[in-house]
């Protein structure tokens, strides 16, 4: 018998590693109180004498003998090539990350992803969730290119990557069998970026097949794919290409029997549409499972089952019998406050009780209570353990008759055990009775009410309140400085126009927490909010401004998320946001086998789950939308899965619920103001020629500078396209910044009249006249008077203003004015036969444009501050009309083309004729 765990000597070193508290002091002095038995050591020496004979690696509960022989450590590459869509992904195992517990490397075109599993050597605490982790980066190498950052190398970790994190976890963690405490680490990289094949369901897949191959105890494979609809036709793992026209985004995961999550957001999609592209998704999913089992039956390792630890049935009889009566008088309390406090006080009085009978230990190293049965064994015999002596070759075996032993419980079980017995009063509530915690039907909603307008500074404002969840939403409208830059693999760079930022502060809840940097679930729930209310927003050319919503969640009971999106709804309108339509989120749960509380075996659907409800049912579902269509949907699965026939019932049921809640949020009171709010910045767009764009910069940005500070307008952006934008806080700085740019851009048209213009410099055949800031023309000494002039300085001089006439434009663009045109006595002057041009500055009308297609254009704009920025923005082609963001901007506009006004300063052609105002 091998009296010492460690062996050292001869060419071989095997060096265990402990997976449990096998040589706990503690416990082999205290034996006859701990939880291993007779058989269960005697198991351990046997699995320790064969590692040592057959030199193999064996990971088990409790010892790990490691060969340290390159021969026997390496592993033979081995690779499959799997169809998916219209093409094939390959996966490799066993040529990198040999060291982890599962590693492989799936590449999809050019994008390859690399994926690891690894686990603790010892277990944690036991605990209701399972130890996982997942960390998802994008390497910006796998692009060609280095982080823009001082430090060169990837920081944080990026929104996008954290969504990415959480399509990874949430089908894994339903699969993972229940007692396992091991920690469990999933690492994901981007070696390689393509620009054309999206690496996010890759990811998910690689997660799958890494578990999949790790000694991590689960139950099936799991794999991902994405699913888009062009035309009519659904398309799975679309390229980017393809996903720019499609109507469909949807993530799906699962096994190759259920359906453990879908993700997604669609443009008013009807639901028989998104459960036929869910079918698609299902049908790709089991393609792939079937594949991977191949796999894992040629290189997988040996599942660790003997690693489960699960409480004893005799502690949920102890509990039921302590608890139940109370259970079911807790769980009708109506408020989620003191109905929490009840249950956490019913939890106190069952351990107490327990304590007091003698069922729970009080020592802190004391084992699993996995064995506890075998203490009711008949024939088991009795270990004496020699005082002093801790090895185990110094046990002895002395039969005994059998004594009755009370069982010894941990509080941590009691504590897992208690929350599964509410669990299922909740559940045989729901069933047997048809009632929830609060009262309400399964279908039932809870009680609305929504109000604009609390807030007199923000530019839009809602409190909605649903039931006991509240959600405070406030919209921003600004300009393309406040648009969101995302760091992405491809060298351009992405702005955001629209995001939403949703905050769960602990006092929602009731409790005293963490408040700094946004957790992984509020950047989670925020996007989900976003992507809903997005299909309803104006196009840019409609409505110019960056609109930033923030959602604090005041209150929570469930489905914070969902009223994220009715509220930011309101707010949208309350800020004088153009919306197409509004829209309503709701979250539904499900109870699905109800034949163990004696139902007819039917999944129950639940509309408006409270955050109890969530915790103990079996689905979360939210959708967004209206009654026509889906705009975004979640679901995560935290059984085995569902099929599609429970999806259609849920997505009908969900239906019906945002046809109530539209209802409901109609009776807003007070209602949206619907117009923009007199503390939001005008954004005027105005249409000048591409090439009298840099005459609005000037020489390295002097000329807008200068008009920014003389005019006090917070920013002017400008366009390769002619398109510029100007943001003022107020209507006549706006309206100063817009004459000067007129008559910085304006077309001079034969026969214009421009008054008290300002005589710039002199010459001996004439007087150079300034018409419009920057814009000078030559009023020739003849034209200068009726009467004769020797020269110019007998009757004028520098700084003398006035009034003159546009006759002759050459071809050189030069301009020929004539004061004596102007005179009482003057002749007619011939007109020039040129044909008149038209001006462009008809900023209010439609002005169609061809654009190169070739050519992004570019935007540049200047701020207040002086700081600048460029961006490239794609083109549209389609004829836009190009509109004042308020309607005051309007009154005083021309309808007469080549009409340039300025109602503060500067000169300006009204009507034919300039004036100075």
């Amino acid at each position: 018998m091998l009296t010492n765990p460690s062996f050292h000597g001869g060419p071989l070193q095997f060096i265990p590693t402990v997976r449990s508290e096998l040589c706990c002091p503690i416990q082999l002095h205290r034996r006859r109180l701990a939880s291993s038995t007779l058989e269960n050591r005697r198991r351990r020496r046997r699995s320790i004498s064969r590692s040592f004979n057959q030199f193999s690696i064996r990971a088990s509960e409790d010892v790990s003998v490691l060969a340290v022989d390159s021969a026997a450590v390496q592993a033979s590459p081995f690779s499959v090539r799997i169809p998916v869509g219209d093409r094939h992904i390959m996966v490799e195992t066993g040529l990198i990350g040999r060291q982890a517990s599962g590693a492989v490397t799936i590449r999809d075109g050019e994008t390859i992803i690399y994926t690891t599993v690894c686990l603790a050597d010892v277990p944690s605490e036991p605990s209701d969730f399972f130890p996982l982790s997942v960390h998802y980066q994008e390497r910006f190498s796998a692009a060609g290119r280095t982080s823009g950052g001082f430090f060169k190398r990837e920081g944080r970790t990026k929104d996008h990557e954290v969504l990415i994190c959480r399509l990874i976890d949430r089908p894994l963690r339903p699969t993972m069998l229940k007692g396992f405490y091991y920690e469990t680490q999933v690492l994901s990289w981007v070696f390689s970026y393509d620009g054309l094949h999206p690496p996010d369901a890759l990811a998910v897949t690689a997660a799958g097949i890494a578990m999949a191959l790790s000694e991590v105890p689960n139950s099936e494979v799991v794999a991902g794919v994405r699913v888009g609809l062009i035309g009519e036709k659904f398309i799975v793992n679309p390229t980017i290409q393809e996903m720019e026209n499609s109507k469909l985004d949807l993530l799906l995961a699962g096994t190759k029997n259920a359906i453990l999550m879908i993700e997604g957001y669609c443009d008013f999609l009807p639901e028989d549409k998104l459960l036929e592209a869910v079918e698609v998704g299902q049908d790709a999913v089991r393609g792939i499972c079937n594949e991977v089992e191949a796999l894992v039956l040629k290189c997988g390792k040996p599942k660790m089952l003997d690693a489960i630890k699960v409480p004893p049935k005799e502690l949920y009889k102890l509990v039921e019998e302590i608890a139940g009566s109370e259970l079911v008088e807790v769980l009708q309390i109506k408020n989620k406050i003191p109905r929490r406090k009840a249950i956490s006080s019913l939890e106190e009085y069952v351990i107490s009780i327990l304590s007091e009978k003698g069922y729970i230990s009080t020592i802190e190293s004391f084992g699993s209570t996995e064995t506890m049965p075998d203490l009711l064994e008949e024939d088991e015999d009795e270990e004496v353990v020699v005082d002093g002596e801790v090895d185990e070759g110094d046990v002895h075996i002395k039969p005994v008759a059998r004594k009755t032993v009370p069982l010894l419980f941990s509080e941590v079980d009691v504590k897992l055990v208690f929350k599964e017995v509410t669990s299922k009063f909740l559940r045989k509530r729901i069933v047997e009775k048809g009632k929830r915690s609060d009262g309400r039907s399964p279908q039932e909603i809870r009680s609305i009410d929504a109000r604009c307008g609390l807030l007199p500074r923000a530019h839009g404002n809602a409190l909605f309140t649903r039931g006991e969840t509240q959600s405070l939403a406030v919209v921003t409208l600004g300009d393309k400085q406040m648009a969101q830059k995302i760091d992405n693999l491809v060298d351009e760079d992405e702005y955001k126009r629209f995001y939403l930022q949703y905050s769960f502060p602990p006092s929602c809840v009731g409790e005293v927490g963490r408040v700094g940097a946004p957790s992984r679930r509020e950047i989670g729930h925020g996007m989900l909010a976003e992507r809903a209310l997005e299909p309803i927003l104006p196009p840019e050319d409609d409505f110019p401004y960056t609109i930033r919503v923030e959602s604090t969640i005041t209150e929570s009971n469930g489905s914070s998320s969902m009223a994220s999106v009715c509220g930011g709804c309101l707010a949208l309108q309350d800020a004088g946001v153009p919306v197409k339509c509004s829209i309503a989120g709701i979250a539904m749960g499900m109870v699905l086998d109800t034949k163990e509380f004696g139902g007819d075996g039917t999944p129950l659907i639940l509309s408006d789950i409270l955050g109890s409800e969530d915790a103990s049912g079996d689905m979360d579902f939210k959708v967004a939308g209206n009654d026509v269509g889906i705009t975004a949907f979640q679901m995560d699965i935290k059984v085995g899965g569902i099929t599609l026939p429970i999806m259609k019932q849920a997505l009908l049921q969900a239906k019906d619920g945002r046809k109530h809640i539209l209802a409901e949020m109609s009776k807003c009171s007070p209602p949206p103001s619907r117009q923009l709010s007199k503390y939001a910045p005008l954004i005027h767009v105005m249409k000048v020629k591409p090439e009298k764009i840099n005459i609005i910069i000037g020489s390295g940005g002097k000329k807008v500078k200068s008009i920014i500070e003389e005019t006090g307008v917070e920013a002017i952006e400008t366009q390769d396209d002619g398109v510029v934008k100007i943001t003022a806080k107020d209507l006549s700085s706006l309206e100063k910044s817009k004459a000067i740019i007129s008559n910085l851009t304006m077309v001079p048209i034969v026969g214009d009249i421009y008054r008290n213009c300002e005589i710039k410099s002199i010459a001996p055949y004439g007087a150079f006249v300034e018409i419009a800031p920057g814009r000078e023309g030559l009023c020739h000494i003849s034209e200068l008077s009726a009467n004769w002039l020797a020269k110019a300085e007998d009757a004028f001089k520098v700084g003398d203003r006035l009034d003159v006439k546009l006759i002759e434009i050459n071809d050189k663009g030069q301009l020929r004015l004539s004061r004596r045109a102007l005179l009482p006595d003057a002749e007619p002057e011939k007109q020039s036969t040129k044909p008149r041009s038209a001006s462009l500055q008809n900023d209010n009308v439609v002005s169609p444009r061809t654009p190169d297609k070739g050519k992004p254009k570019k935007a540049v704009t200047l701020s207040k501050d002086g700081s600048a920025s460029e961006r490239a923005e794609p083109l549209k082609e389609k004829t836009v009309p190009i509109k004042v963001s308020s309607p005051a901007t309007d009154k005083t506009q021309p309808k007469k083309s080549g009409g340039n006004i300025s109602s503060k300063s500067g000169n300006a052609v009204v009507n034919g004729e300039a004036k100075v105002v």
